[in-house]
């Protein structure tokens, strides 16, 4: 059971560490690149849906784990079931979402720090006058010295480890309560100087334009996984934190805020992002490579260029910071409550795994550049050891570990211990209870099959 000294001081600071936990680097590129290319504003209403009926209801799942169970999202689920008679076997979902968070935060890590990397070079090198190839090049100078990378990898987790050894409400909460802000006060100045630059029209055309040519069953079927993913559910991230939540605060309410704080960081980063990218007529469709390779060029043709590269690669470190500590919490927690672990080396042995478990994900940019592990796998046969560790965690592990939560909550917890957990009665849990047992778990399977034609 957690302790007054591992929890929220009150409902601000869960809700920080919360979406803290959901907003990532995904937010800042993947969400607006990925409604734009895909019908604008009608992929969006899907993207919203899939919010409402499947990633509100998974996360008031782990919610529920999480305040019932009192601990980290494996003892929490062997201690329902137990509570319920049930198998302990159960403790192997949280298993799963162990596994992926631990996965995701090997190379998460590993491209926080080309974050650090480019907000120093925006400072003392600048992208002033820079071409494609220039900017191609720069790149890959730090794809291809693996030293370097493991320097940037290191200093961020070493920041990661910092923060989250003086504890919940003294590290992560109040981190948390710092950075959230300044994320979102940059989000605004970069969308502003954006707009003045003239790329506002062409973006909110790119990001809210219908185009219903674009809208298919799998488009819709992504939009979920957009969702599920955005939000982190099925990573364990928010049964660990609701476990340190006081009862005077409300998950249902809470869930929502969470969802809307996302879906709107998510959005206000489309604004800040393809101003740039409009205005010097580059190609939006970029990908990954619109951060690294596409975006310095527009900071090198703007006026005080340099200062709005350093003030996105800054808003990069920062969301990806957030993100880190409660993966890195992922694995703190057991030590500290089942092992009886003191923070300080719970967090430092935490992080040192990690960044031995992110060493082949380095790897993949330069001396295991040709290695294909799955080489042997139809349909995994081309990605490399960082795609496949990617793959592996985001396509398999995680759309696992939210199925199980989900069949956990709505056929082996007790109903009146969701209900307690999260303060609902009558229509509203019999309501969440269905989507639990049915449309959840069918739905995040229908993302998986998709992901596999």
């Amino acid at each position: 059971m957690t302790t007054d000294s591992n929890q929220w001081s009150g409902r601000l600071g869960f809700l920080m560490a919360a979406i803290g936990s959901a907003v990532g680097l995904g937010s800042i590129w993947k969400f607006p690149y990925e409604v734009g290319e895909n019908g604008g504003g009608v992929f969006l209403v899907f993207y919203l849906l899939g919010m409402v009926l499947v990633v509100v209801p998974l996360l008031l799942a782990e919610f529920a784990i999480g305040r019932r169970g009192g601990g980290d999202a494996m003892s929490s689920v062997a201690a329902i079931a137990a509570a319920a008679g049930r198998s302990a076997g159960w403790r192997w979902v949280a298993g799963v979402a162990f596994l992926g968070g631990y996965l995701i935060l090997t190379y998460y890590a590993v491209i926080a720090g080309m974050t650090l990397d480019y907000t120093v070079r925006a400072l003392v090198d600048g992208f002033a006058g820079i071409d494609a190839a220039g900017s191609r090049a720069g790149f890959a100078a730090l794809a291809q010295d693996p030293l370097r990378l493991i320097f940037w990898q290191g200093a961020f987790l070493l920041l990661t480890v910092a923060i989250v050894a003086r504890g919940v409400g003294g590290g992560i909460e109040r981190a948390c309560t710092v950075l959230m802000p300044v994320l979102f006060g940059l989000l605004l100045l970069l969308a502003a100087y954006g707009a003045w630059q003239g790329g506002l029209g062409p973006s909110a055309r790119f990001l809210l334009a219908p185009s219903l040519d674009a809208i298919t069953a799998r488009t819709a079927i992504e939009a979920l996984g957009l969702g599920f993913f955005s939000i982190g559910v099925g990573l364990g991230a928010m049964v660990t934190y609701a476990a340190y939540t006081g009862r005077d605060i409300r998950l249902t309410s809470a869930a929502t805020v969470i969802v809307l704080g996302d879906t709107l960081i998510s959005v206000l980063a489309g604004f800040a992002v393809f101003p740039f990218v409009f205005a010097h007529g580059l190609d939006p469709a970029a990908g990954a490579s619109l951060v690294f390779v596409t975006l310095p060029i527009a900071f090198g043709g703007i006026a005080g260029g340099d200062l709005v590269a350093a003030a996105f690669f800054a808003l990069l470190a920062i969301a990806a910071l957030a993100s880190a500590m409660s993966l890195l919490e992922l694995l703190v927690a057991p030590l500290v409550q089942r092992s009886g672990w003191r923070r300080g080396p719970a967090a430092l042995a935490a992080g040192l795994l990690a960044f031995l478990g992110g060493l082949p994900t380095v790897l993949s940019f330069n001396a295991w550049q040709a290695v294909r592990p799955l080489a042997f796998l139809p349909g995994w046969a081309e990605l490399d050891v960082f795609e496949a560790i990617d793959a592996a965690a985001s396509n398999l592990l995680l759309p696992a570990a939210g199925i199980g939560f989900s069949i956990f909550v709505g056929h082996v917890m007790p109903a009146g211990d969701t209900g307690r957990a999260l303060g609902l009665a009558g229509r509203a849990l019999r309501w969440l209870r269905f989507m639990l047992r049915w449309l959840v778990p069918l739905a995040i399977l229908a993302f998986l099959v998709v992901g596999f034609l």
